[in-house]
């Protein structure tokens, strides 16, 4: 009788840990926008204004304004939103001022647990005022929470981070 309860308590165990082990979510090495494991819901984050002042980024070039939202427009420019659904393609938009060549501007998305949701780099090439935007896109949606977008210029911190929210 008890060989039986034991058995049963070690089969019970052993499916139980196959039943977690199938619930965890496969990690997409590949996409550097992976979803972060955490799907927390939260409280809607209040946007953080742009700095009034430029923020010295690299030698030559100041970050004049950074902006998340939705859409840009055929001049680079985007409205600035706070709340996306989890399917929304999320845009970080840096105008910049100054002359650059080849300066790598970075953005990086971060998740309220900490996690990296996205990164993403592009080269700027100008000579005055321009505005570089980096999307960001989650086939597999965004999870609800909060975010924070950062921007570097040639790995040196540039601009007001921002947060929002997904719902």
């Amino acid at each position: 009788m008890k060989k039986t309860s034991i058995s049963t308590a070690v089969l019970a165990a052993l499916l139980a840990t196959v039943a977690l082990a199938g619930c965890k979510k496969k990690e997409d090495t590949a996409d550097n926008n992976a979803q972060p494991a955490a799907m927390t819901p939260a409280e809607p984050a209040p946007m953080t204004p742009a700095a009034p002042e430029p923020m010295a980024a690299a030698a030559g070039v100041n970050v004049t304004a950074v902006t998340v939202g939705k859409t840009a427009a055929a001049d680079k420019s985007v409205a600035t939103v706070a709340l996306f659904a989890p399917k929304d393609d999320i845009i970080v938009s840096v105008r910049t001022d100054g002359a650059a060549n080849n300066a790598n501007v970075a953005a990086k998305l971060t998740f309220q647990d900490g996690q990296v949701a996205g990164e993403q780099n592009q080269a700027l090439n100008t000579t005055g005022a321009d505005t570089t935007n980096v999307t960001f896109k989650n086939a597999k949606g965004w999870p609800a929470g909060k975010y924070r977008a950062e921007v570097t210029v040639d790995g040196k911190a540039a601009g007001t981070p921002q947060e929002f929210e997904v719902k």
